[in-house]
């Protein structure tokens, strides 16, 4: 039996990002409850606005099919969303259109059917992200994906972490450990 492949990204491509951190502690993790994650960063992936002209007159950018690629060769996703005005980052939806474009013969949805994903979130606020995670649920759900239900929202992230990027908080790493045990169990049962 092969072991669950998780792909991990945040919705910022700022640097010292809370929402990058949180990914990949949660990244890491996973690796710990035996799944094969690749944690990967948005800002390593630009690409254009979506806009169906530029589409149609020079193709699909390549690094939208690097991203989709990526994405289809995995069963789960770990996804860490900032909030930007209680919705989702511009750089997290653009990435989420592009993956969803049909090229050549195969299925547009080629990146989500089937797909797992666990949702996470952090904001140096008190809520955590959390307005943003149910659009993105929705998103998501509504390319094929199955969202658990459990998600974890970081209020306070600005003095979540230590310096090695570890969650301080036992509460905290109990809560991501939970939500990340959940998906790595329930991708290796499609594995």
């Amino acid at each position: 039996m092969s072991k669950p492949r998780i792909l991990a990204f945040s919705g910022s491509a700022r640097r010292e990002s809370f929402n990058q951190r949180l990914v990949e502690f949660a990244a890491r993790t996973a690796e710990k409850a035996g799944a094969d994650v690749r944690c990967i960063n948005l800002r390593d992936f630009p690409m254009p606005i979506f806009d169906q002209d530029l589409e149609r007159e020079h193709g699909e950018p390549e690094n939208a099919a690097k991203l989709k690629k990526l994405m289809a060769e995995h069963s789960g996703f770990l996804i860490a969303s900032p909030e930007y005005n209680s919705s989702v980052t511009p750089l997290l939806k653009n990435a989420l259109d592009w993956a969803s474009r049909k090229a050549g013969d195969e299925s547009g949805l080629i990146a989500y059917d089937g797909k797992i994903a666990t949702l996470l979130g952090a904001s140096p606020g008190a809520l955590g992200g959390i307005r943003a995670l149910p659009h993105l649920r929705q998103i998501l759900g509504n390319l094929g994906v199955f969202v658990l239900p459990a998600q974890v929202s970081l209020g306070g992230a600005g003095r979540a972490f230590d310096d090695n990027g570890e969650l301080v908080q036992n509460s905290d790493r109990s809560r991501v450990d939970s939500a990340v045990t959940q998906l790595v169990e329930s991708v290796g049962k499609l594995a």
